[in-house]
């Protein structure tokens, strides 16, 4: 990314928007570390455009109608026909940001930048960049909006999860088709465009089932849906008490269940997507086995959810997986690894 010139306040931003994916996301750090130019700026900073509103929506220190009207501004930032202002933006964010900043709102502070370098991108990127981000950006208003009176997201029902988690990923996988399936053939764009919706929605489903317990005490939000947790007798404040874990357990193998339902079809996309433009089938294969692998963790554990509030594959089988793909692994292998992780840890 440097050339050995001085580099362009642009070059300065794009290698600070690098570093800064490293610290939100273990899962798009291993993404961009994959993929090559072009690609790898486009999702990088596809993918900071989309934390700077889902930072905000989860921020549990930040009323929900100040949530709704900042989604608003920052929507307006992306808005080409808006004319919105980012020093407005960052007038009305700064005094919500923390003055002990982790990664997430060292990304929020530093909107101009990734907005800066999100505009020295060429147009065709920018314009297939656009839509998506904006569609999350507005749906998480909507729902901040929705549980404005709550002062946090309580979701009531399977249907309003999944509405929950298309806004929250399925745009994000609607932006990575849209940049992936650019010079292909159009039977090859329909069929992952056919197959996003599964792939994000398994990867959101898996988040959700395995974080309950931080979502509930550092964002205030709990996705489990709340007519899941009364037929298990659980209120919905109630969901990490001691005396309920039995009945949230419960909910969660339910929405492990639900999450497993679309592996098949995001593995169909799996199959179709190019490698063109910097792009690898391991940027995307790799998320998606490390979902079998914690949807494994999940059936066989699912109390730890709730008891230890840790449950996810170990530093071992990621790094075992990583050594899998350090000299390419073909399509034909994706089956056998697949089987593979949905019954024992790979490095084992």
């Amino acid at each position: 990314m440097t050339t050995g010139q001085p580099e362009s306040p642009t070059d300065a931003d794009l290698e600070w928007c690098y570093d800064a994916v490293h610290g939100v996301s273990r899962t798009f750090s291993i993404t961009i570390d994959r993929l090559e130019e072009p690609m790898s700026r486009h999702i990088c900073v596809g993918y900071l455009l989309c934390r700077i509103a889902d930072t905000i929506e989860d921020a549990g220190h930040i009323p929900p109608d100040a949530q709704t009207e900042l989604l608003a501004t920052y929507d307006r930032l992306l808005d080409p026909n808006a004319g919105g202002s980012v020093s407005a933006f960052m007038d009305d964010v700064e005094p919500w940001i923390p003055e002990e900043r982790t990664d997430d709102w060292d990304v929020v502070a530093e909107t101009p930048r990734v907005l800066r370098t999100f505009e020295s991108l060429e147009e065709e990127p920018r314009e297939i960049m656009r839509e998506p981000v904006r569609e999350l950006v507005d749906g998480m208003a909507m729902f901040t909006d929705r549980y404005a009176s709550e002062g946090g997201l309580r979701l009531q029902t399977i249907e309003e999860l999944e509405e929950y988690c298309w806004y929250a990923a399925g745009t994000v996988g609607t932006l990575i088709t849209g940049l992936v399936a650019r010079g292909t053939s159009q039977e090859r764009a329909d069929e992952m465009r056919g197959n996003a919706r599964s792939f994000a929605l398994l990867l959101q489903l898996v988040n959700i089932a395995k974080d309950v317990e931080s979502d509930y005490h550092d964002e205030n939000n709990v996705y489990l849906p709340a007519e899941w947790l009364a037929a298990e007798d659980v209120d919905i404040e109630s969901v990490t008490d001691e005396d309920h874990h039995g009945g949230v357990t419960n909910v969660i193998k339910r929405v492990t269940s639900r999450a497993e339902r679309y592996l098949d079809d995001a593995h169909r996309y799996l199959e179709v997507v190019p490698e063109h433009h910097g792009n690898r089938l391991s940027a995307w294969a790799i998320p998606y086995l490390l979902a079998v692998g914690t949807l494994r963790e999940l059936r066989e554990r699912p109390e730890d959810v709730v008891r230890e509030g840790d449950v996810k594959v170990s530093r071992a089988e990621v790094f075992a997986l990583l050594q899998q793909f350090e000299n390419g692994v073909p399509r034909s292998r994706l089956d056998e690894l697949r089987a593979t992780m949905a019954e024992q840890p790979l490095h084992q």
